[in-house]
């Protein structure tokens, strides 16, 4: 099985929404996270992740860092309505 883990980051208290699509053996399940807070953490078991990150504080900072496997990817952004997109498979 496959470990996708999220680590939320950035200012502490920042508030963001979140929707992931986890594809994992053929079947795709999305986790929508409607209000959460800096620092959070997730993780998920999927071959494939695409996600919607939206910082909804004013001016605070995000730092998104998914790891799956020896794949990286770090993203961030900056002030409220900042949005990231990603994936990793």
């Amino acid at each position: 099985m496959t470990q996708i883990h999220i680590t939320m980051s950035g200012s502490p208290g920042a508030e963001f929404s979140a929707h992931w699509r986890i594809t994992h053996e053929g079947e795709t399940t999305e986790h929508v996270e409607e209000s959460g807070t800096v620092p959070a953490e997730y993780t998920f078991t999927g071959t494939e992740l695409e996600g919607s990150v939206k910082l909804l504080s004013d001016d605070e900072r995000l730092e998104v860092d998914i790891q799956k496997g020896s794949n990286r990817s770090h993203s961030s952004t900056q002030g409220a309505g900042g949005t990231l997109t990603l994936m990793i498979n």
